[in-house]
């Protein structure tokens, strides 16, 4: 085979026969995958490759696995250095081809679809063992693996990746969505050993929480890869691990102190990295190396700039991700003041779920209870929780991010952080709708902390602590609890904790003014 006729593995698509003989329906395949499973842009593999030492490509030795496999793209990108990097060593193209095909690039697909557009991708032929395959197998599969299985129903979720029952229990036409690369069974290429393990998996599944609720998955995959102990691993993974919360706390404490990880790109934006998509946190690659421990290189890109710093990732019990961050962070806890999350109270504080409702009219021994649809009435004496804190004054804030986690913000605009602030006074308490995040004896101090909560200096804080849509106490672990008896602002604060020139600078930039 020509040079030229190799170039349906990506390098320059000039075969025509290929339209004309088979015809895959894209916009079927991609209907058929979860929302959660997301492609994977060229241009970010290739990024991704480049973390990795490039003599991996001219070693004829070196075993490359995506357990993940999708499109194909990172098989394709492989498959593109390798044979330029063995050029020398095997000079003759089909024996080149063959070599790198059946002895380096092996894939897991993830639905049976996916294993058709993967072979697609790599061999020019969703059979390998086809004609029109640049390397021929003895099987239609090649090295691009896919095997059906099934979830393990317990209490009607999969105890093993927590998919709801009533969503996945499919019959024998429809993907279950039950990976074969974190589910029990004989796995593919379980007896090889891998040099590099690479891919993008997929984010989340449903798990049968009112039809809403949505159980991360990438950690699992991430954690069975390290099982393989390859000399590698880098994926492609959604960002809201840096601070825990459902499913992910142990996941974090695991990557935190894992001396492993040399390089963790991070994306606050995830439509800096994938365009068009829109995912709570923003997104990251990692480049995990087996033999070289110590500490990671983290770089932010927002908007196309890059802004690189080395540092330990365990440095606090979540990551916060922004370099420029960091030594204004030192500079708050340095004081010694106790962080306002241990002033705050957690979720539901009174025990009524968001779509509780109370009474239209008052009644005598009626207090006033805040829902999401407005000020209905209830008797004092249902108030079970926190019962001591009914004639406080509360300060009120939503339990989302405003704006579906401000995705679409652009960064030169400046972010809100959190949702409008509300005061409720002695007489009167909420819903889990809101969050009580201050509480106060006296009118005073409830007014100086909504001051607070509205600088920017605060809010930046806070923000250092959240990776998802949600605001829990938690994200408020890096935010001061000051003298509420005085009034605050940001020049205060700025001069209080010693911000330099660029540091308000960059804190004035990251957050825009409250009303």
């Amino acid at each position: 085979m020509s040079e030229q006729q190799s170039m349906p593995l990506g390098i320059d698509p000039a075969s025509g026969f290929l339209n004309s003989v088979y015809k895959p329906d894209v916009l079927q395949c991609l209907a058929n995958l979860s929302n959660d499973e997301v492609f994977t842009p060229p241009n970010v593999v290739n990024e991704i490759l480049d973390m990795l030492p490039q003599e991996l490509f001219s070693n004829p030795e070196t075993r490359f696995l995506d357990p993940v496999s999708k499109s194909g793209v990172f098989l394709r990108e492989i498959a593109k250095r390798l044979l330029e990097g063995l050029k020398d060593q095997i000079p003759d193209l089909q024996e080149r081809l063959d070599h790198i095909f059946h002895k380096q690039l092996f894939g897991i697909a993830i639905t049976e679809l996916t294993a058709l557009m993967s072979r697609r991708s790599v061999y020019c032929s969703k059979n390998a063992n086809s004609k029109w395959s640049v390397s021929t197998f003895d099987t239609p599969e090649g090295n691009i693996a896919f095997t059906r299985i099934k979830h393990t129903w317990e209490d009607g979720k999969c105890k093993y990746c927590g998919a709801s029952k009533s969503e996945y229990d499919r019959s024998g036409d429809l993907e279950t969505h039950a990976y074969q690369f974190i589910h029990p069974g004989k796995k593919a290429f379980e007896n090889m050993k891998f040099d590099v393990i690479i891919g993008n998996p997929p984010y989340q599944l449903n798990d049968g929480g009112n039809g809403v609720s949505a159980k991360p998955l990438f950690q699992y995959f991430v954690q069975q890869a390290k099982k393989l102990n390859p000399r590698y691993l880098t994926m492609i993974i959604p960002a809201r691990w840096y601070a825990g919360g459902k499913g992910l706390d142990d996941f974090r404490e695991e990557m935190l102190n894992d001396a492993r990880i040399r390089k963790l790109i991070d994306y606050e934006s995830s439509k800096d990295c994938f365009a068009g998509v829109n995912i709570a946190g923003g997104i990251c690659y990692f480049l995990w190396d087996r033999e070289h421990p110590g500490k990671c290189v983290i770089s932010n890109v927002v908007g196309g700039k890059t802004n690189s710093l080395q540092r330990r990732l365990n440095e606090f019990p979540i990551l916060i991700r922004s370099n420029m961050a960091i030594s204004i962070v030192h500079k708050v806890l340095q004081t010694g003041l106790a962080p306002h999350s241990d002033f705050a109270y957690p979720r539901n504080p009174f025990g009524f779920q968001t779509n509780f409702r109370g009474k239209a009219k008052k009644e005598t021994g009626d207090i006033e209870i805040v829902t999401s649809v407005g000020i209905q009435y209830i008797p004092r004496s249902s108030v079970i929780k926190n019962a001591d804190i009914i004639d406080s004054y509360k300060i009120l804030i939503g339990r989302l991010v405003p704006s579906n986690g401000e995705l679409d913000v652009d960064p030169k605009d400046g972010y809100k952080v959190i949702t409008d602030t509300r005061i409720i006074g002695p007489g009167q308490i909420n819903t889990e709708t809101y969050l009580d995040i201050g509480v106060f004896p006296t009118e005073e101090e409830a007014v100086n902390f909504e001051k607070f909560l509205h600088c920017k200096f605060t809010r930046f804080l806070l923000r250092q602590a959240i990776s998802s849509l949600n605001v829990t106490r938690e994200c408020f672990r890096f935010v001061p609890h000051e003298n509420f008896k005085e009034s605050w602002t940001d020049e205060k604060l700025y001069k209080k904790y010693g911000l330099s020139e660029e540091e308000i600078a960059f804190v004035e930039s990251m957050i825009r003014p409250m009303e």
